[in-house]
Formats: C-alpha cells, sequence, structure tokens
C-alpha cells in the first residue's frame, strides 16, 4: 500500500519588483552652483565626449536618408491629396529656405521623383518609416543619459514613438506648407493681384520665414518632451526649444555664409551637396543635444535648490 508523503513546498523563486525610475526629483544635478560659467563648462565636457559625436553622426546619417523621401511625400501630398499647386510651390520654397546648400538642385529633382508613379512614393514612404525611427532610437538614447535614465524603452516601444514623432513633423510641415499657401492666397486678394512688387515678396517671405521658425521650435520641443523616457513637464523644455529652434536658424544662415570658404566642392566634386547637408546635419545634431543638456543642468539644479529651500 503506498503511502502519500507530504509534499514539501517548494520555495517559489521570489521575483524582485522592477527598479522604478528615481523621480526627476531626486536626480542630480551635473553642476553644483549656479552661473553661466559653470554650466558653460560643464556643456563644453559633455560636448567632448565620445559619446555625444556618435549620437550625433548617428542622427546625421539617417536625417540625409529620411529628409528625401519626406520631400517626396510633401510633393505627393500636395499635388494628389490636397490637389493644390500653390501647397506645391510653397514646399519648394520652404525647402529652399530649409536647405543650406544644393537648393535647386535637390528640389528639381524630387519634383521628378514626385510625378504620379507609385512604386516610387510607396517606396518612399517605407523609406521614410524606416530611417525617421533611425533618427529617433539614438536621440532617445543620448537624451535619456542627460536626464538621468538608466533604463531605455523596449525596441518596439521605441519603434511606436518614433513613428508618432514622424507623423507629428509630417502634420507640422503639412499645417506650415497650407498656413503660408493661404496666407499667400490672401496677400493677393489684398494686394489686388499685383504680386509681382517687392512689398509683396517681402511680406510673403517674412511670414514664409516665420512660419518656418515656429515649426523648428515646435519640432526641437516635441523632441525634448517626448523621446526621453521619463515625464518631463512641458515648460522643462520648452524655453530651451525656443532658444535652440532660433539659434538653429541663426547657425544655418552662418553656415550658408561659411560655405564658400569650406569649399567642399574642391575636395568632393561632384558629391559636395551630400557632404555639405551631411556636415549640417551632423552640427544640427550637436546643437540639439547641446540644448539638450543645458535644459536638464537648468531644471534639475532649480529643482535641488528648491529642495534645499524647502527642507
Amino acid at each position: 500500500m503506498s503511502s502519500i508523503l507530504p509534499s514539501k513546498a517548494i520555495p517559489s523563486e521570489s521575483k524582485e519588483p522592477p527598479v522604478s525610475e528615481k523621480p526627476i526629483t531626486s536626480v542630480e544635478p551635473t553642476v553644483v552652483e549656479e552661473g553661466l560659467w559653470v554650466q558653460m563648462v560643464a556643456l563644453s565636457r559633455y560636448m567632448m565626449r565620445t559619446e555625444v559625436h556618435t549620437y550625433a553622426f548617428s542622427v546625421a546619417a539617417n536625417s540625409i536618408l529620411s529628409l528625401f523621401p519626406f520631400i517626396v511625400l510633401l510633393l505627393t501630398l500636395s499635388r494628389q491629396g490636397f490637389h493644390s499647386r500653390a501647397m506645391e510651390a510653397v514646399v519648394g520654397d520652404m525647402m529652399k529656405n530649409f536647405l543650406p546648400v544644393g537648393q535647386d538642385f535637390v528640389m528639381r529633382n524630387m519634383e521628378l521623383l514626385a510625378h504620379p508613379q507609385k512604386g516610387t512614393q510607396i517606396f518612399s514612404l517605407v523609406m521614410l518609416l524606416v530611417t525617421s525611427t533611425g533618427v529617433f532610437l539614438p536621440l532617445e538614447v543620448a537624451l535619456n543619459n542627460v536626464w538621468g535614465v538608466k533604463k531605455n524603452r523596449s525596441y518596439l516601444h521605441n519603434q511606436v514613438v518614433s513613428l508618432g514623432l514622424a507623423f507629428a513633423v509630417g502634420v507640422l510641415a503639412i499645417a506650415s506648407v497650407a498656413s503660408t499657401a493661404g496666407q499667400k492666397t490672401i496677400l493677393g486678394w489684398i494686394f489686388l493681384g499685383h504680386t509681382q512688387n517687392a512689398v509683396f515678396n517681402f511680406v510673403a517671405f517674412g511670414f514664409l520665414r516665420i512660419c518656418a521658425g515656429i515649426a523648428s521650435i515646435a519640432l526641437f520641443f516635441l523632441i525634448y518632451w517626448i523621446l526621453p523616457n521619463r515625464k518631463l513637464p512641458a515648460l522643462a523644455v520648452l524655453p530651451t526649444a525656443i532658444v535652440i529652434g532660433l539659434l538653429w536658424e541663426v547657425a544655418k544662415r552662418l553656415y550658408m555664409r561659411a560655405l564658400p570658404w569650406l569649399d567642399f566642392q574642391a575636395v568632393y566634386g561632384p558629391f559636395y551637396i551630400s557632404v555639405g547637408l551631411m556636415m549640417w546635419a551632423f552640427l544640427s545634431g550637436l546643437l540639439l543635444l547641446a540644448g539638450a543638456h543645458v535644459s536638464a543642468t537648468r531644471y534639475t539644479l532649480r529643482l535641488a535648490r528648491q529642495a534645499e529651500r524647502e527642507g
């Protein structure tokens, strides 16, 4: 007769709860005292790190790969989605204002690619989705380091966030194009159709620059606010997004003035446009990361000082 022995309870493996991310108030600032000089020294040390340049180069490469499909998508939406030649012309003007080098060459070839060719349009959309995630993935890692986040999002989660940001960028671009095209139509009514004069061109170009500046600020704000894997108050990054967006426009003008002295064409021949765009994308990545570091430094230092006063 078999006896039934009481089974020994096997202790189940205790699963440690996942370590939650430190709240933003407990993140130690990178500087211990206030002052512009102290923060500039901390920023210089950050910008000389090897990983910062690695992130910037990665962002630059994927930005260039996503730029041309993005232009094709904007032209296609203007032609076939909104059936607006005015919006198509505004896309050309905005890209000429956005690109620091080879504006006419790039737009002439992008307009040829945007002709009704379903295969090209579908391929451009697929390439845009793939390369846009390549832009935001290294940016998330860099911004997490800046804000003291130890755990990055999972690959799939990052893909979802990246696609959402890519969609938001597309909406910003279309909104800018539509508002600028509508403004040109309204100005045409105000000027009674006399649009071939200096005053009309000045007002239209000024509005185009304003829309481009607002779109740049909104883009930097979305990146600074959404990409880090922690909840940040909007006011923690909004001032930096405004400053960096304006600095980016100024830096682009300075870069365009420096291009004749850089003379990429003498070194790279027919590939000078690609090199010029790549170098500008790299500098833009460095500027973006510098703004993120300044934003995190100033905000965490302010929280630390506030905690000291309350304690």
